[in-house]
C-alpha cells in the first residue's frame, strides 16, 4: 500500500508544469496571467497612444491620473428620492442632513451617505406572534380581570430624526413592538375591564400612543407614533361565552334605567307643572280674598263713620236695608199697623206676581 501511495504522489508531482488544475493546458501565452487581461490592457495602451499625442509618456500619464482624480470627485454625487432625506457620513459619523433633489458630498471612502424613507408610514402589530401564531394579548385589567387585546401601531421616521433612527435604534420594528407591548400593558393595568370594551377605546389608544410617543422620545430614537388602532379588545376565548351573557344583562339594566329615566323625564314636569298651577290659583284665590275683606272692612267703617255723624237715621237705614234683603225674596206683604192708604181687599199678591212677570 505504500508503494501504491508512493507511486500516486510521483504521478501528481511529476505531471507537466503547464498544465491547469484539471489537466488542461493554459490559455494565453503568459501562464500568470489570464488572456482576457493581457488583451484589454494591450488595447487600452493602443487607443492610449491614438489618444495621447506622442505616446503614453508623462504627460500622458498626467492626464490619465487627471481623468481618475475627477472621476473619484464624481463619487461625490448622489440623488435623494422625494420621500428620502440624505444623512451624510464623514468616515462614519453622522454630519449633515440633505433635502430631496441632486446633492453632494466628499468622495469615498472620506465620505458616504444614507438616505432612508422618512414618509412612508410604517406598521407594526402587536397582540399575535407571526412566527408562532401564540396569543401574546393577554392582559390584567385594573379591576383584576383578564382582557385580550390585538392593536396596530403606525409610525414613520421624524422629520429631523433621519440619523438618530439609523445609528440610535438597531432594530427600530422590534423596538416599536415592545414598547407598544409595554405601554399597552401600563394602560390597561390603570383601567378597569368595561370602559376598555365600550367607550373608553379612544382615550386608551391616545394614551398609548402618548407614553409609546415620549419613551421612544427617550431614548432619542427619532421614531414619531402617527396612530395606534385597537382591533380586537375581548375577554379569553375561554370565557366568552359567560362574558356576553353578563353583557347581555348589562345592556337590559342600561335598558331598563334608560326607560324609566324617561318615564321620569316625562313624569316630573308635568307633575311640577300641576303643582305650579295650584300654586297659582291659590295665589289668584288669595288676592280676591284679601281685596273682598279689604273692602268689606272699608265699607264697614264708612258706615260706622256715618252712623257716628247720625246715629238714629243710620240705624234706620239699616234696618230698612236689612229688612229689604230679608224679605225681599218671599211673597209675603208686610203692612203698617195703621194700614193707612191701603184697600183691605185688594189683591196684593196677585199683583205682586203681575208685576214680576212685567218686569
Amino acid at each position: 500500500m505504500g508503494g501504491n501511495s508512493s507511486n500516486g504522489s510521483g504521478s501528481k508531482n511529476n505531471g507537466p508544469k503547464n498544465q491547469g488544475p484539471w489537466g488542461q493546458p493554459p490559455r494565453g501565452g503568459n501562464n500568470n496571467t489570464p488572456p482576457e487581461l493581457d488583451e484589454l490592457l494591450r488595447k487600452s495602451q493602443q487607443k492610449l497612444k491614438q489618444v495621447l499625442p506622442g505616446g503614453f509618456g508623462p504627460l500622458g500619464f498626467v492626464i490619465v491620473v487627471a481623468l481618475l482624480f475627477i472621476g473619484w470627485l464624481a463619487t461625490g454625487i448622489y440623488v435623494v428620492q422625494p420621500a428620502e432625506q440624505g444623512v451624510v457620513l464623514r468616515f462614519g459619523k453622522a454630519v449633515s442632513t440633505s433635502l430631496p433633489g441632486i446633492n453632494y458630498h466628499l468622495p469615498y471612502p472620506i465620505e458616504t451617505v444614507l438616505t432612508p424613507n422618512v414618509l412612508t408610514v410604517r406598521q407594526t402589530s402587536v397582540g399575535t406572534n407571526a412566527r408562532t401564531g401564540q396569543a401574546e394579548s393577554h392582559m390584567l385589567t385594573g379591576d383584576e380581570n383578564i382582557v385580550d387585546v390585538n392593536f396596530t401601531v403606525f409610525w414613520r421616521i421624524k422629520a429631523d430624526g433621519a440619523a438618530d433612527y439609523l445609528f440610535n435604534v438597531q432594530q427600530p420594528s422590534v423596538t416599536v413592538k415592545m414598547i407598544a407591548e409595554s405601554a399597552i400593558r401600563e394602560i390597561v393595568g390603570r383601567s378597569n375591564l368595561q370602559p376598555i370594551l365600550t367607550q373608553a377605546r379612544q382615550e386608551t389608544e391616545e394614551n398609548v400612543k402618548l407614553l409609546m410617543q415620549s419613551s421612544l422620545d427617550g431614548y432619542v430614537s427619532g421614531i414619531e407614533i402617527t396612530q395606534v388602532q385597537l382591533q380586537k379588545v375581548e375577554p379569553p376565548a375561554e370565557v366568552i361565552d359567560s362574558f356576553n351573557d353578563v353583557q347581555a344583562a348589562v345592556i337590559d339594566q342600561e335598558r331598563m334605567v334608560n326607560e324609566a329615566q324617561a318615564y321620569s323625564n316625562q313624569v316630573i314636569p308635568q307633575a311640577e307643572g300641576n303643582a305650579q298651577q295650584i300654586v297659582q290659583r291659590a295665589e289668584a284665590y288669595k288676592q280676591s280674598v284679601v281685596a273682598e275683606a279689604t273692602g268689606q272692612a272699608a265699607r264697614f267703617i264708612s258706615v260706622y263713620n256715618e252712623y257716628a255723624k247720625a246715629p238714629e237715621v243710620t240705624r234706620d237705614r239699616i234696618y230698612l236695608e236689612t229688612m229689604e234683603k230679608v224679605y225681599g225674596r218671599t211673597n209675603k206683604i208686610i203692612l203698617d199697623s195703621d194700614g193707612n192708604g191701603v184697600v183691605p181687599y185688594l189683591p196684593l199678591n196677585e199683583l205682586n206676581k203681575s208685576n214680576k212677570g212685567a218686569n
